[in-house]
């Protein structure tokens, strides 16, 4: 079973990693953002939209809010700059509510019904944190990939790289 302290980090690598990748993806023109790349979704702009989808399921699931999550697919914000700054506002709201987190929370069973398959899962609360954030990793690794084969580096993506570690030096 994961820790308290471990859903902790991974909230504030998800802040952090999105915070660059957002400061990155904000130099390039919408039609960039939106161009097809034959990524799994598509675009780097649909595949961050899905991150933030994904993440805004869980938390429903994890908090009931959002009450409703759309369909998968479905365009959350409509413009970069929105999906960007309610980002930064989920982010946030991660952040809060992985310090909310106990052990026997974790450890509790949480049955849903998945909007991609149709089924009612019921998994420790702990397996499904630790996949919504594996599921942010991993696609955030997809559109590191985009920009990389735009010639654009985001910079280390290593836990070990970020800034309050780096301070312990």
């Amino acid at each position: 079973m994961i820790t308290t302290s471990h859903s902790r980090l991974m909230a504030q690598y998800n802040e952090w990693m999105n915070s660059r990748m957002y400061a990155l993806c904000a130099s390039l023109p919408d039609t960039e953002l939106r161009k097809d790349r034959g990524a799994f979704f598509k675009s780097i702009y649909a595949t961050l939209n899905h991150i933030a989808y994904g993440d805004l399921a869980f938390m429903s699931r994890f908090t009931g809010n959002p009450g409703v999550v759309p369909e998968p697919g479905v365009d959350l914000f409509g413009t970069f700059g929105l999906l960007r700054s309610e980002r930064a506002v989920l982010d946030q709201r991660i952040l809060v509510w992985s310090e909310s987190l106990t052990p026997s929370w974790l450890a509790e069973a949480l049955a849903y019904k998945s909007k991609i398959d149709g089924r009612v899962r019921t998994l420790p609360r702990w397996a499904l944190v630790t996949h919504m954030f594996n599921h942010q990793t991993h696609h955030r690794g997809q559109v590191t990939t985009l920009l990389s084969q735009m010639g654009l580096d985001v910079g280390s993506t290593d836990i070990p790289f970020m800034l309050q570690f780096d301070a312990q030096e």
